[in-house]
């Protein structure tokens, strides 16, 4: 996506992308380290990652890899179990990210709802807000998944019974990155994986619209 709008010399749009991924993951990751100070565990605080300084989230080859190729990743935020103060903590910590990317979705989204409700209208308020809105919900929907490294594979155990969720646990351990990456490359050879996630993020778009 990023590589076709500099093709095509959309750089204003361009510009608005690359600067609402940087926010976007920052927020994500801060909201991991707020919640697990929240839950007991002040490693994250402790690593420096209870900031909004980009520069302490961001994995700048991660992100090169969003530019390129449209998935990437942050710096995973650092925790230690011993110091959760339940054990609902992983789940409260894992779901903050993806949180995060949702309420910016709901604020920027609405806002801009109210600003056309009283007359508002302009083109380039839609392009900022579907544009911001659009990518924070495609980032929680892409979180959310159960596979890997995602924050979905630790909130999805928890939806599951014990038995289910031990083997679960053990599958994902295993083979979980890897069917991750599989399915990363199922993407690129024909797996409308893309349409998909832009599919959801449109009907929760809708969904979100209180205006």
């Amino acid at each position: 996506m990023l590589i076709y709008l500099f093709q095509q010399g959309y750089y204003a749009q361009l510009l608005l992308v690359v600067l609402t991924l940087i926010l976007s993951l920052t927020l994500h990751e801060f909201g991991h380290a707020a919640a697990a100070k929240i839950q007991g565990d002040l490693t994250a605080q402790r690593a420096g990652r209870l900031t909004l300084n980009p520069f302490a989230h961001l994995d700048w080859i991660g992100f090169l890899m969003v530019i390129l190729v449209g998935i990437g990743y942050a710096k995973p935020v650092p925790t230690d179990p011993q110091y959760y103060r339940s054990r609902y903590s992983e789940l409260w910590i894992a779901a903050a990210g993806p949180f995060m990317n949702f309420l910016i979705a709901v604020i920027v989204w609405n806002a801009y709802l109210i600003v056309i409700g009283s007359g508002g209208f302009s083109q380039q308020a839609f392009v900022f807000a579907n544009t911001v809105a659009g990518i924070n919900l495609l980032l929680m929907i892409f979180n959310l998944m159960p596979l890997g490294p995602l924050d979905g594979s630790y909130i999805f155990p928890y939806l599951l019974p014990k038995a289910i969720r031990r083997r679960y646990v053990l599958w994902n351990d295993r083979y979980g990155t890897w069917a991750f990456v599989g399915l990363i490359v199922a993407g690129f050879v024909g797996l409308p994986l893309g349409q998909w996630l832009l599919g959801i993020s449109s009907w929760l778009l809708q969904k979100i619209s209180f205006f």
